[in-house]
């Protein structure tokens, strides 16, 4: 039966690969003083279009309208022209647009703050502990205009346009800043006569300036070495922390001198000529992002890498060249000088399953069946006592896996069960009918939230300021497309709404009228999702649980299989290997890596909470000596998915052994201790069996029979495979 299931798949994901890809709804704005582009790539999008055996429906589904009583107003932070459309909600800016905007924000190399009318610059000095590590900042730079038109008063600098990569701000006094994620130059445009202020809180020890005044070179007291360069002549005199200019119009750029190295002048001067002024990331096939920016001047194309992108780019076309000795420090790794007007970033291909890679021999099914079979006799509706979306989809999700666990051990029997209790439990979430909470549409940001989060900015853990969004509703569509799975008339019937809880975070497209924005929660630069909402936090975005992310795209793919909807599919597995590779990247730290601080990476073997520009031991619910939290939560839930997660078994091993003394703690949780063992299983079978045996409670997301499937799907070997690729194996289908 197993062996029929797998053909079925496999030949629906032949199919869905064979569907001829739909064109980018919408190109970037050519810039007048580049050539022509060549016409742009088709890029992959969700499908939006109903089951194809039904009429086409002209507008999605929208659940009920709210107006909520706890988000901020959005409209004196964006330009005008924005705000008819949704807006991000965990965004690399986000800190620009909420309270008085004048939080920073890391958008590598540096830390930017937005206040005062002015733009503030910081290369930014790192501290760091056992406990944690983050980025100081200082005013290394502060650039405003001397004079500006609004009488004396400081007013809000305006988002004017955003895009994957980058976003414009304009500030009082005709300055418009081009903040594009990893250039090693701040760019600011003046676009009329306008007097410079340049501060800074160190002291300026020397001002060198070229013969025609359009290169200047800034050396402070910390030992900071800053160039400036423009496109027509700057008049620039200094005291001794400010310097102020005459009248300018045009570009000016301003460039940290990396460790004051000399050598790397050379460098900086050859590309100072060409700037970016927008980039967008563009899904050209499955397993494959392509960076795209539009620029202006003249000459090449300089930007910064960071770790995950030196792993993924595809040097093999010709079109980027690798600066390997022309490096600038960042708390996600030393950042590299990339070359070229566009990158291809290649991810692992990582197949989505609805069953264990490795399958189960026969001899272990007896086990998981009188598991199973317990399990699924204590699924009852009308004893569900959470109104809470997140605990609520967790339940759900914890029933679909009984499903498929009893599809793959052969135990039909269990599953008109399953599917009742599915059915009993979602409807009424998708209908409006629950007693005590629901989903609501908000137009001001343009997003689904809470009832209970619409009039209480802590209810469901904020989601009704857009955090965790991709956690809870991930749940969701994992028990949505178990059912639409073995029910498809029930599928079929309740297809617009799934489609509207799966849009929430996973639209791609920016078409006007769009209801949803653009990846809610992914960050198409740092390729990993941001949890922290519309809530102002000093060290930017943060997200805790890299598995629960994983578990929305993952969900979101396995839904796409549900419903025969290729391009779904595509996104979903492309985006839940990217979550994985920057899990294994950032949040997996291994013993002897040089990604953090020695310090640091004595103490720990993961991540807690990771932060744009922080990195921290502790947990929002738990302190870092919780060391069996901090394993669970980046585990749950339990998938055939987490395999490939955590496929470096040396590494497991050593966060497993790390982990255990925790385990002595008055207290702790028999829910933490399983996942604690279910790690163990991957290089323990046996003892991580008759552990978890011995368990009398489960995670509310997590059960017996899902512990049971996971070690006996443990196959043999697996201490030999360490790696990702070639773990798909529908890959000859991708490239």
């Amino acid at each position: 039966m197993l062996k029929k299931v797998k053909r079925r798949v496999t030949a629906l994901i032949i199919k869905c690969f064979r569907i001829k890809k739909r064109r980018r709804p919408s190109t970037p704005q050519q810039q007048p003083d580049l050539p022509p582009p060549p016409p742009p790539p088709q890029e992959l999008t969700p499908s939006t279009m109903p089951h194809r055996h039904h009429k086409p429906s002209t507008t999605p589904f929208l659940f009920p309208k709210t107006q909520s009583t706890v988000l901020p107003d959005p409209s004196p932070f964006f330009s005008p022209n924005l705000l008819s459309s949704p807006l991000p909600t965990n965004s690399f800016f986000q800190n620009f647009v909420l309270k008085h905007g004048d939080q920073p924000e890391y958008i590598h190399p540096y830390l930017i703050k937005s206040a005062l009318s002015s733009l503030s610059i910081c290369y930014p000095p790192r501290f760091s502990n056992s406990a944690f590590i983050y980025q100081i900042f200082n005013a290394d730079l502060t650039i405003s205009a001397t004079r500006n038109t609004n009488n004396g008063t400081d007013v809000n600098n305006i988002v004017s346009s955003y895009s994957d990569l980058s976003v414009t701000l304009d500030v009082p006094g005709n300055l418009r800043f081009f903040l594009v994620r990893g250039s090693p130059f701040l760019t600011c445009s003046v676009t009329s006569p306008t007097p410079l202020s340049i501060s800074t809180i160190h002291a300026i020890l020397s001002l060198t300036s070229n013969g025609n005044q359009t290169k200047h070179i800034i050396r402070l007291n910390n030992n900071q070495t800053w160039l400036c360069y423009s496109s027509s002549p700057i008049n620039l005199t200094h005291s001794i922390s400010l310097l102020t200019s005459d009248p300018f119009s045009g570009v000016i750029r301003f460039a940290i001198l990396p460790d004051s190295d000399p050598r790397f002048e050379t460098i900086l001067d050859r590309f100072s000529t060409c700037y970016p002024t927008s980039g967008d990331a563009v899904f050209t096939k499955p397993f494959c992002v392509e960076y795209k920016w539009e620029k202006k001047g003249w000459g090449e194309l300089l930007l910064l890498a960071h770790p995950l992108h030196q792993q993924l780019l595809s040097v093999d076309d010709g079109n980027v060249t690798v600066l390997k000795d022309f490096k600038y420090k960042s708390i996600d790794g030393d950042l590299v000088g990339v070359v070229g007007d566009s990158w291809v970033l290649r991810p692992s291909q990582v197949s989505v399953t609805w069953h264990s890679i490795n399958g189960i021999s026969e001899e272990y099914y007896p086990e998981i069946v009188s598991a199973l079979v317990k399990d699924v006799k204590g699924l009852d509706s009308t004893k569900t006592t959470t109104s809470s979306s997140y605990f609520y989809g967790k339940l759900i999700a914890r029933a679909a896996r009984l499903a498929l666990i009893a599809e793959e051990v052969c135990c039909p029997d269990v599953i008109p069960a399953v599917r009742k209790y599915l059915k009993e439990t979602i409807e009424p979430w998708l209908e409006g009918s629950f007693n005590g909470n629901g989903f609501f549409y908000d137009p001001k940001w343009g997003g689904i939230v809470t009832k209970q989060g619409s009039v209480d900015s802590g209810a469901d853990f904020g989601f009704g300021v857009y955090n965790d969004h991709h956690y809870h509703l991930g749940y969701f569509l994992y028990a949505i497309a178990v059912l639409a799975k073995i029910d498809p008339a029930w599928g079929r019937k309740y297809r617009p709404q799934a489609y509207s809880l799966m849009a929430d975070f996973m639209t791609l497209g920016r078409r006007e009228g769009s209801y949803y924005p653009r990846l809610r929660n992914f960050d198409l630069w740092k390729l990993h999702s941001w949890a922290g909402g519309l809530t102002e936090f000093a060290d930017g975005r943060n997200q805790e649980s890299t598995s629960e992310a994983i578990n929305a795209y993952y969900s979101a793919a396995l839904m796409g299989l549900s419903y025969g909807d290729s391009q779904l599919v595509s996104i979903g597995s492309t985006l839940a290997t990217l979550e994985i590779q920057s899990s294994q990247t950032w949040w997996h730290v291994r013993e002897g890596d040089d990604m953090y601080e020695a310090e640091f990476t004595r103490e720990n073997r993961v991540v807690g909470v990771l932060w744009a520009n922080k990195r921290d031991s502790g947990l929002w619910f738990a302190p870092p000596d919780w060391k069996e939290c901090r394993l669970g939560i980046q585990v749950l839930p339990l998938l055939p998915i987490t395999e490939v997660l955590f496929s470096d078994i040396g590494h497991v091993r050593d966060l497993v052994q790390w982990t255990m003394p925790a385990l002595e703690r008055e207290g702790v949780g028999e829910g933490w201790k399983g996942f604690v063992y279910a790690m163990e299983g991957l290089y323990n079978k046996d003892g991580a069996l008759e552990k978890i045996r011995r368990l009398n409670k489960f995670d509310d997301g997590n059960s017996l029979s899902n512990l049971l499937w996971w070690i006996h799907s443990r196959g043999d070997g697996e201490e030999e495979w360490g790696g990702m690729r070639g773990n798909c194996w529908f890959g000859h289908y991708c490239h």
